[in-house]
């Protein structure tokens, strides 16, 4: 049998019509987060789906992953609804267990919150109005981002990590996904889309020769809030993704290196990721 990825849409019809049987599975894996647990476009495939041919590939059993998560989700919102739509997965009684939760979240928070429109209001500085900057460290609100964590980051995941310690799944291994940072360019998802970052670095007149910096600091603060999670909470694992992508050559505007779009990796990169991924999951869920 084959390792296979389910959408929260077709679980239904897959058990009661096509015979699906979770039971049956070596692994049990659900899956929420964003974009990187998700898909990058319409027609790019997926980390899970990537992740489900590496298990088969190296002959670590055959493994279900029940993905519910959302394009464009954010950890804030994740924690918001965790009793929802995630709750009500983890707290039906199913003649099966999952084996482990892989996460992805927190990357859009902090990008949206570079995007913010209103001036000075996000977490970089609006330079329209004023002379350019120096260097990257100008760039940054790091009062806003100070804020953005304790306000919204930290407990959007707390909140979701209580509603799993509250259940049947109390200290179930979470599989955190650590991203790689992105080149900041003008590479949409779809024609005539946004280039999230890019662009939020043109509204606040940042130098192109700086937008690199920025976003290493950015994903810096991320990656650091991500890791923090772990503290103190031994089921939490990080899985180490940074640095294991070839950054998208700069100036480009659309498939680079291993980068579908400006912070969406492509076919290639998330093979990449799911190399990482399968041995960290398998150190835990042997």
């Amino acid at each position: 049998m084959a390792s296979l990825v389910v959408t929260r849409n077709e679980f239904d019809h897959q058990v009661n019509q096509s015979g699906l049987a979770p039971g049956l599975f070596k692994y049990r894996f659900l899956v929420e987060g964003d974009s990187w647990m998700d898909r990058s476009s319409l027609f790019s495939t997926s980390l899970i789906q990537c992740l489900a041919i590496e298990f088969d590939k190296q002959k670590l059993g055959d493994a279900l992953f029940i993905n519910v998560s959302r394009f464009g989700d954010t950890i804030k919102n994740m924690g918001r609804c965790a009793s929802g739509e995630f709750g009500l997965w983890i707290a039906t009684q199913f003649a099966w267990k999952f084996d482990a939760i892989l996460l992805s979240g927190g990357g859009n928070d902090f990008i949206d919150a570079a995007r913010e429109p209103a001036p000075d209001h996000g977490i970089l500085v609006d330079f329209s109005q004023s002379a350019a900057p120096n260097s990257s460290d100008q760039c940054i609100r790091k009062d806003a981002v100070a804020a953005l964590i304790t306000g919204e980051v930290d407990p959007g995941f707390g909140r979701l990590y209580d509603v799993v310690q509250g259940s049947q799944y109390a200290n179930i291994p979470i599989f955190l996904n650590n991203y790689d940072v992105p080149t900041p360019r003008f590479a949409p998802a779809a024609v005539g889309g946004k280039a999230w970052l890019s662009e939020a670095y043109s509204k606040n007149a940042i130098p192109p020769a700086l937008w690199q910096a920025v976003t290493d600091q950015i994903f810096i603060d991320m990656q650091m809030t991500i890791a923090s999670w772990a503290w103190g909470r031994p089921n939490v694992h990080i899985v180490p993704t940074d640095g294991t992508l070839t950054k998208a050559a700069p100036g480009t505007t659309g498939d680079s290196n291993d980068w579908l779009n400006e912070i969406h990796p492509n076919q290639q990169g998330w093979r990449k990721l799911a190399k990482v991924w399968t041995p960290a999951i398998k150190a835990v869920c042997p």
